[in-house]
């Protein structure tokens, strides 16, 4: 029986199941050679255009490179690095739109060229027969090279699993995908260097024997590389039925070698590798030439194109400039442009979409060129896709799983055997996309699997994770007990005992009599603690009584203060409506009445800042009998020379005022003047019953205190005087002034005079100060009795003032009868009632003084 080769080699050939004869449309594009598409204004270049990972980037913004100068670098097999396609500057790194079936964005290098197209250092191997394949493989991964039959594996990856592996080379120049001419082209214009890089991945396979399996409708193609293949190259040039997907991996591999790759798995797997003539053509220019993959032949075709035909395109040019350049004019009603041929490729989302490594033909057909299926029908169960499956799968129970997404039975229908050919699609009566079903799926699936794969990575790492833990647990548990072993066998050699177990016991008992009982304070402690206590409180006690005085009096005096605060402004307001019912006369007596109190306020705030001087100057007298005297003294002339100013004030006010006033004015006068006189009778009351308290408070103490008390009475029968004289002296001159006037200026006159008079006894009030006064030092009893009998004198000194005064405003009642008998009554009965009152403060103080 024959080996496989020499069957191989006699020209026998296979057949795989299913397949179609489309329509090739391959002459639209394969009559003209190939041309430069020329150099854009920008090119976009995805960081991964390959199957696997993608490289670092070793390049920034800004940067200046040169073309063939790498962008991307990769320690992998399965990463291959970007070249720059031309020189130019660095504009953007960022998220582009990608030649992807799902329109989705992906991280690429932007280059700006500057049309000078600068080669950068090249690396050739022109010996590369005297080289190491392993050399050799790293070179091709160096310079970017990945398959350019449509799958994008890294071919050094795919040459390295090979070694070894193998005994048969394929170079797939079968081209079977409608429209696509580019390896046809490639062939007829590139056959010498094509053939070229065949040789050099025999030299690094080292295989039995290397077929080209092209089809038969590429004659020009298969003539071309027969001029160039010599005997001792033992290739063998192959050619097949054109059906489709001929041109798919395991399919060729069926047809030229009647193998059939399992399930899942890749030609190596049979003893096959194999390659696409664009990538043997790459590996001549990067070993021979030293060119990275910076270009590739990409296929213009379809109606839509006015210039048909192959160029050779930059990696990254964007496909509008192509559209641009070859004359491109869009269908009105459906524009489309699609990436690969009519069967297997996809429809671009715009054309802002670069060229990359896996982009062999760009198709812009017509509406009627290719028409669109908008209308998917209810799958009639006809079994053409079943018939027509290369990889001899079940499209249609594939189709239902995909739907339902019951991904399990779609794998347990082998849906990864499927390619993706479209064949099933192209048959299906009822214009059903089975390939987009497909496709869904299997993207589910992958991410699935990734899933997976992610949760059990984490799993053993959690796990590894745990069992480190548990075994250092253990080890410390260990450890701690050969410890404790260690150190009670010292102990026990010793003769001691071992401390931490006694420590932990008494810890123990500790915590054990805590909770059985609360712990009770010792005798002593409490005792302590209770005398501290009460010693506490006897001393705050003290202090209280010592140090902080009897304010109820003060409290008093603030509540009345408050009161007549109230009162005055009530009288304001009553006054600011008064005055705003007059005429600009009255205006002008409102003016003065202001002026008048104005410095009657000014005298009682001189009055109160004097005040404490006083007192401080009664207090200082505690030292020596004779300074107390000196202080009275200089309190009495203090006092006789503030009422000699507040008489000057109020002579000077009442000179202002002589404006007139109607009798209603008058009579609001003369019931403000009675509001006034009872708040000046109230607060006579209230100073006498202030007063006697301090002094009986001074009874049980010595003769000293007596004389102290009798001091204070004197002041005070002074001060009340004082406000006597101020009240006679400053009532009748005004009243004596208006005698050529009218009546209402007399009022007027007589108001301000009682503003006045009651502001000098409210200064006479702020000026008691009794409390200091019981501090000072008494002098001796005979002196007591000298201070009585002088007290005494006083108050019968203003009782005659009062009772003189009490006849001097009758006199201006009379002489205001003119105005109205009614009020004059009630005006002298106002200053009897004041004068009553005087008499009576003068007489209670006179009885106090005679009581000390």
């Amino acid at each position: 029986m024959l080996s496989i080769i020499e069957q191989i080699k006699q020209g026998k050939l296979w057949d795989f199941h299913g397949g179609i004869h489309p329509a090739e449309n391959k002459d639209l594009s394969n009559k003209s050679p190939i041309v430069n598409a020329g150099i854009p204004q920008e090119l976009v270049l995805p960081l991964k255009q390959h199957i696997g990972s993608k490289g670092d980037i070793i390049v920034a913004v800004g940067d200046k490179v040169q073309k063939g100068q790498p962008l991307t670098q990769g320690d992998i097999a399965m990463c291959v690095p970007v070249h720059a396609p031309t020189s130019g500057t660095i504009t953007a790194i960022e998220q582009r739109t990608t030649a992807h079936p799902s329109g989705l964005s992906d991280l690429c290098i932007v280059i700006a060229p500057d049309q000078q197209d600068t080669w950068y250092d090249k690396t050739t191997y022109a010996d590369y027969e005297d080289r190491d394949p392993a050399e050799l493989i790293d070179a091709i991964r160096l310079n970017g090279i990945a398959g350019l039959g449509g799958a994008g594996f890294p071919t050094a990856r795919k040459l390295q699993g090979g070694l070894g592996n193998v005994d048969i080379l394929i170079i797939n120049a079968a081209e079977c995908e409608p429209y696509i001419t580019a390896d046809d082209r490639l062939m007829r214009d590139y056959a010498e260097e094509v053939i070229e890089g065949v040789r050099i991945l025999r030299h690094i396979i080292s295989p039995k024997l290397t077929i080209i399996g092209i089809e038969d409708n590429k004659p020009e193609a298969i003539k071309a590389l027969e001029q160039h293949v010599k005997e001792d190259d033992n290739i063998l040039i192959r050619v097949v039925p054109t059906k489709y997907p001929s041109g798919s991996s395991k399919q060729l591999v069926k047809i030229l070698t009647g193998r059939e790759v399992p399930s899942q798995s890749r030609s190596t797997s049979v003893g096959v590798i194999m390659q696409n003539v664009g990538t043997a053509f790459a590996i001549k220019r990067a070993i021979i030439d030293g060119e990275p993959l910076i270009e590739r032949v990409v296929t213009l075709t379809g109606e839509a194109f006015k210039e048909r035909g192959n160029v050779f395109a930059m990696l990254g040019t964007p496909i509008a400039y192509l559209l641009d350049k070859f004359g491109y004019k869009a269908d009105k009603k459906h524009p489309r442009v699609i990436i690969g041929g009519s069967l297997m490729g996809f429809t671009l989302p715009h054309s802002n979409v670069p060229i990359t490594k896996m982009t062999n033909c760009i198709l812009a057909p017509k509406r009627k060129e290719l028409p669109l299926h908008t209308y998917e029908m209810a799958c009639i169960r006809c079994s053409a896709c079943a018939d027509v499956c290369p990889s001899s799968l079940l499209p249609q129970q594939l189709q239902w799983y995909a739907k339902d997404q019951n991904y399990e039975k779609c794998e347990e229908y082998n849906l990864q055997d499927c390619i993706e050919c479209g064949a099933c699609a192209y048959v299906c009566p009822s214009e059903i996309p089975l390939v987009q079903y497909y496709r869904q799926a299997k993207a589910e699936i992958w991410a699935r699997s990734q899933d997976e794969i992610n949760a059990e990575r984490a799993r053993q790492r959690f796990e590894a994770k745990q069992a480190r833990m548990d075994r250092d647990k253990a080890e410390r548990e260990n450890r701690f007990k050969k410890a404790a072993e260690t150190r009670r066998e010292e102990m026990a050699k010793t003769g001691g005992d071992d401390a931490v177990a006694a420590a932990i016991a008494r810890v123990k008992a500790k915590q054990a009599a805590a909770q059985s009982e609360k712990p009770e304070v010792k005798p002593a402690v409490a005792a302590a603690i209770a005398a501290a206590k009460a010693k506490q409180a006897a001393s705050a006690q003290g202090a209280t009584s010592e140090t902080l005085p009897d304010n109820s009096e003060m409290a008093k005096l603030r509540e009345e203060r408050k009161r007549q605060a109230r009162e005055r402004k009530a009288e304001k307001e009553a006054g600011e409506s008064t005055a705003s019912a007059s005429s600009n006369d009255s205006k002008k007596d409102a003016v003065a009445a202001a002026i008048a109190r104005a410095k009657a306020k000014k005298a009682q705030q001189a009055s109160e800042q004097k005040a404490p001087v006083a007192d401080s100057v009664v207090k200082n007298a505690e030292v020596d009998p004779k300074k107390a005297a000196i202080a009275a003294a200089v309190a009495r002339a203090k006092a006789k020379k503030e009422a000699q100013q507040a008489q000057s004030e109020s002579n000077s006010g009442t000179s202002v005022e002589t404006s007139e006033a109607d009798p209603k004015k008058a009579a609001v006068a003369a019931a403000v003047a009675r509001a006034k006189a009872r708040k000046a009778a109230q607060q006579a009351e209230a100073q006498s019953e202030t007063t006697p308290e301090p002094a009986a408070e001074t009874e049980a103490v010595d003769p000293k205190k007596a004389a102290v008390a009798a001091a204070v009475a004197r002041a005070k029968a002074r001060k009340a005087v004082q406000q006597a004289e101020a009240q006679s002296e400053t009532t009748p001159e005004p009243v004596a002034e208006t005698d050529d006037v009218d009546p209402k200026k007399a009022a007027v006159a007589a108001a301000v005079a009682r503003a006045k008079a009651r502001k000098a006894a409210q200064q006479a009030q702020s000026e008691t100060t009794p409390e200091p006064v019981a501090e000072t030092e008494a002098v001796d009893p005979k002196k007591a009795a000298v201070a009585a009998a002088v007290a005494r004198a006083k108050a019968r000194k203003a009782a005659q003032q009062a009772e003189a005064q009490s006849k001097s405003t009758s006199e201006p009642a009379a002489e205001t009868e003119a105005v109205d008998p009614k009020k004059a009554a009630v005006a002298a009965a106002v200053a009897r009632a004041k004068a009553r009152k005087a008499a009576q403060q003068a007489a209670k103080e006179q009885q106090n003084i005679e009581e000390d």
